[in-house]
């Protein structure tokens, strides 16, 4: 119900939106534009043509063009960049922070990039190079440098009315930084504490100096990890001699969790975080077609398992009926099993080291689970064949894949991690290989062993 809410309040701004640029009403444009969301409009003008777009730029001031600008998705963002000149832009970036700037440069053209760059002041232009210089999936590459520092000997009252003075300026203003006389970070302190603080109190005696902080190379996986765990809003970038050089919001952090669960959950299904529903057919092609690949030469080294119990298979029909089952069953619980074991690798909560007892619960979920599927399935395919010995075989074949489909879930991630590769993206298609093999051979193998009960 909610959905088809939003879907309908979407339809009725676009048509409203649309009729007024249509009818260049620019009243109109500017109070539907000052009654909305920055993200809704940016959702809407997704859909409006560069001449539409450019028309409704041209009667919004700077600061609420950057403001769009900033909570747009990717594709307007790179429209924009590429639709308006490069003073109007300059004009934008002043609105906007540090680190928003950077993400959107790094989706443009080298050469267009180059040129937003030159035109822009050049203290404003050295921070964005030397922004630029970080990956974008690091501490650096996420940071902003918009924060307030100020040094430990100084008062309240004093470090009070900087933070009048550079507020306004910066992203953050709830915590403050607090330096020593060689730039180095050695604290923090909560702008409420100041606010309750007698004036002459020196910042270093209520600041906290228990900073949790990381270095720019750090991973951004890494980085929400910390803020997730010790429950932070801002989290500071310092270099190896602990000089402050930018900060992390909340903000960030959120978006940074939901491109990760986003990369993961894309990457199980062996589909690249690279395409989207408006990928073109050839990238869509190039990012999923050898992954398809790789999966068919797995399902022949599962064909030729099967093929090795052709003779068998030629004499009990039944059988073609029940192996898919097995092999079916044991792909699904090694599916489950993966999925906890890489959200706990990304979250930090298993390492190679500490696994023996986890093995252990997942073999023994295995037998548990084994067992209780696949007695039913004994018992149904009891009563389809009429056979009680092709029920027991399955019913032993499913617990024996089951506790493989566990053993394999629960190691394979972790191996491809030791091998610093990402555990989302080849694990499924190593246990999918594994269950469907040892699951044709486990019960073929029972099959021929006892050929003659099933007869």
């Amino acid at each position: 119900m909610k959905e088809n809410e939003a879907l309908d309040k979407e339809v009725v701004l676009h048509d409203a939106l649309l009729a007024a640029l249509t009818s260049r009403d620019d009243t109109a444009i500017c109070q539907i534009v000052e009654d909305t969301y920055p993200i809704d409009l940016g959702i809407v003008m997704e859909q409006f043509s560069d001449e539409e777009i450019l028309y409704l730029c041209g009667q919004l001031k700077d600061e609420k063009v950057a403001e769009i600008l900033e909570h747009a998705e990717e594709n307007l963002q790179i429209r924009l960049m590429r639709i308006l000149d490069n003073n109007r832009i300059i004009s934008l970036l002043h609105f906007m922070s540090k680190d928003n700037i950077v993400d959107i440069l790094g989706d443009m053209p080298v050469n267009s990039r180059k040129e937003i760059v030159k035109l822009m002041k050049f203290g404003e232009r050295k921070i964005i190079q030397d922004l630029l210089g970080y990956a974008e999936d690091t501490a650096g590459g996420i940071m902003t440098t918009e924060y307030i520092s100020v040094k430990q000997d100084l008062t309240v009252s004093q470090a009070l009315q900087k933070i009048k003075e550079i507020g306004p300026k910066t992203e953050e203003i709830n915590t403050i930084f607090v330096l020593n006389n060689v730039k180095q970070l050695v604290g923090t302190v909560a702008l409420r504490d100041m606010l309750l603080a007698q004036d002459t109190t020196k910042l270093s005696e209520i600041m906290q100096d228990n900073v949790i902080a990381v270095e720019p190379e750090a991973d951004q996986e890494e980085v929400a990890m910390l803020v997730s765990k010790y429950d932070l809003h801002v989290i500071p970038v310092v270099s190896k001699r602990r000089g402050l050089l930018g900060i992390i919001t909340v903000d960030d952090i959120i978006d940074v969790i939901v491109e990760e669960h986003t990369e993961d959950m894309l990457r199980l299904g062996g589909v690249s975080k690279e395409e989207n529903i408006d990928s073109s057919l050839m990238d869509s092609v190039r990012m999923r077609l050898p992954w398809l690949v790789i999966n068919l030469l797995t399902a022949f080294l599962a064909a030729f398992t099967v093929s090795m119990f052709e003779s068998t298979i030629s004499r009990v029909v039944a059988l073609a009926v029940a192996m898919p089952i097995v092999a079916g069953m044991g792909g699904n619980a090694g599916t489950q099993t993966l999925a906890i074991v890489v959200r706990s690798i990304a979250l930090g909560e298993v390492k190679w080291g500490n696994n023996k007892r986890l093995v252990l619960k997942e073999i023994f979920l295995g037998v548990i689970n084994g067992a209780a599927t696949g007695a039913i399935t004994g018992v149904l395919i009891y009563f389809m064949f009429g056979n009680v010995y092709l029920g027991w075989i399955i019913f032993a074949a499913m617990i024996c894949n089951l506790v493989i489909a566990g053993f394999f879930g629960f190691l394979v991630p972790l191996i491809l991690k030791a091998m610093h590769a990402d555990p989302a993206v080849a694990s499924s298609i190593f246990i999918t290989t594994a269950t469907d093999v040892f699951g044709f051979f486990i019960f073929l193998g029972f099959a021929n062993v006892f050929i003659q009960y099933l007869l």
